[in-house]
């Protein structure tokens, strides 16, 4: 079983319902949740759970920390970033200890560790450890990150009432359309970098090897020239909307993952967003207090400066 067939992304899907819903528990008893924090740690419990390495109460902090370290220090210069390559070390020499010993014990064939664990490259040999790590750690990593996106949502569903309302009643091909709107609206990664692979030229520009070139996601998903009234939360617009490789690019352009740079977990985050907003709607009640729910362009990741506040909660 694959993370991109449909009996994983159910699996994973079912496993973050469960941690939620058990947060929802312990978040009654707190006078103040910070969301963002809180996603990440179920997120990652949910998807270390599902690829066959169940954490302790410690580990899964600790773990949790190292990866959203990782994801937040990934856009940043100075102290954030040394922060996220000191947690990539750190995570780095956890999982091949981890590897190998996986391949002395018995854990599921279809988990995502055991499948690692024993590829076999084209000479029929075992992965390095190391190798299979940072395989595996692409597995997890993005995972967590999705928690960027659902708070987002949860941003999304404060701001617009009128759409918590038509999600509340339940409408599916609606839930898909505010997913998208979500992704299009808000910035995760505003924009991403890469240097040319072979030399070329476009619109009277010349792009020599090597150059860094940013692609602009952020101004990509509100170009009027593609969307109406880009700056407008509308997510009725993805009901009409004709899809293009290029035209819609929140984790990346064209069609295929395998032979572009197109994100393989697309597809999962669209369903554990899903997952996460129908609970955000119909299996809890919460308030949002007053806070800073300013969002810096100039910060990559981007996330609202309070991580977003919610606190008397309670389950639906």
């Amino acid at each position: 079983m694959s993370l991109m067939s449909p009996e994983g992304i159910q699996q994973l899907t079912d496993m973050t319902s469960d941690q939620w819903r058990a947060y929802i528990e312990k978040w009654e008893a707190m006078d103040q949740v910070v969301l963002h924090e809180e996603a990440q740690e179920i997120l990652c419990r949910a998807v270390c759970n599902w690829a066959g390495i169940p954490l302790t109460e410690s580990e899964a902090r600790q773990r949790t920390c190292e990866f959203g370290a990782m994801i937040d220090g990934a856009g940043a210069v100075g102290p954030r970033n040394w922060r996220g390559n000191m947690a990539a070390l750190a995570h780095g020499a956890m999982v091949p200890r981890h590897q190998r010993c996986v391949r002395k014990l018995t854990v599921p064939e279809a988990s995502a560790t055991h499948v690692v664990a024993w590829h076999r490259d084209l000479d029929g040999e075992l992965l390095d450890s190391k190798v299979a790590a940072v395989e595996l750690t692409n597995v997890l990593r993005p995972t967590v990150a999705v928690a960027w996106f659902v708070t987002f949502a949860a941003l999304a569903l404060h701001n617009y009432p009128e759409c918590r309302r038509k999600l509340e009643a339940g409408e599916d091909d609606y839930l898909e359309m505010f997913i998208q709107e979500v992704r299009r609206f808000y910035p995760f990664f505003p924009a991403v970098g890469g240097h040319v692979q072979k030399e070329f030229d476009w619109r009277g520009h010349h792009f020599g090897t090597g150059t860094w070139v940013l692609l602009d996601l952020y101004g990509t998903n509100h170009d009027a020239r593609i969307w109406q009234e880009p700056e407008v939360f509308r997510p009725e617009r993805f009901g009409r909307w004709r899809e293009g490789p290029f035209n819609f690019i929140p984790q990346g352009g064209r069609r295929d993952y395998d032979t572009s740079h197109r994100c393989a977990g697309e597809w999962l985050t669209i369903e554990l967003m899903k997952t996460i907003v129908r609970l955000l709607t119909t299996g809890m009640q919460y308030d949002v207090p007053e806070q800073d729910l300013r969002i810096a362009l100039s910060r990559m990741p981007a996330i609202p400066a309070s991580g977003f506040l919610i606190n008397n909660v309670m389950r639906a």
